[in-house]
């Protein structure tokens, strides 16, 4: 139906998650209408982005060097990591303004039946950083599983709060709390967010 170029163009756009067939064949009509500087500056940027970006040495997280900005920053709290399942996670959390601490990225989230399991991902590496550097260098007092509310999500900060519970009893380990969003009636909450919500419950 089309010319090699183009259906080559609408098969690669077509492999990015949540882009369908449609989808793929209008952006690749769109890059074919655009000026051609901007197709260019398309491609350098693609290009760009995977050669110079790569995992911070640290936690995993995007990085342009050895090391991500977060990581250099030592304003921040060595003694806090944040666990979280992709670098995308890390975005909101920031955006948020509360926490101050460094991150781990473990690059998914455990999942058996997709053949996901604790050796490919970077759990190993967490275990390592809560056991530390020797001393002066400052000691984790907390770890934030900060894994998606989903039954992978789940298997995962429980698997990692056993192992942590094992090498490092010292260590506070917690959870982002679960629940009702603000400004929601709880009339339409349904029994599983309520029921998060009630077990997470706080003193005022």
């Amino acid at each position: 139906m089309h010319a090699a170029p183009v259906q080559r163009l609408i098969t690669e756009l077509g492999k990015l998650p949540g882009i369908g067939p449609r989808t793929a064949q209008r952006l690749a009509f769109h890059i074919l209408r655009s000026e051609p500087a901007d197709a260019a500056a398309l491609a350098d940027a693609i290009r760009e982005v995977k050669e110079r970006i790569g995992f911070c040495e640290v936690c995993f997280n995007l990085a342009e060097g050895p090391r991500c900005e977060i990581c250099l920053d030592e304003r921040r709290d060595t003694s806090l990591i944040c666990v979280v399942e992709v670098p995308g996670d890390v975005i909101p959390i920031e955006r948020t303004h509360e926490f101050r601490g460094r991150y781990h990225v473990l690059g998914g989230a455990l999942s058996p039946i997709d053949g996901v399991d604790p050796d490919d991902l970077r759990i190993a590496e967490l275990y390592a950083r809560v056991a530390g550097p020797p001393p002066p260098s400052p000691a984790v007092r907390e770890v934030v599983l900060a894994t998606n509310p989903t039954t992978t999500g789940e298997a995962t900060a429980l698997h990692i709060a056993r192992g942590l519970h094992e090498r490092a009893s010292e260590v506070v380990v917690t959870r982002l709390a679960s629940g009702l969003p603000v400004g929601a009636d709880l009339e339409y909450a349904d029994e599983v967010t309520l029921g998060k919500a009630l077990m997470g419950r706080r003193a005022l």
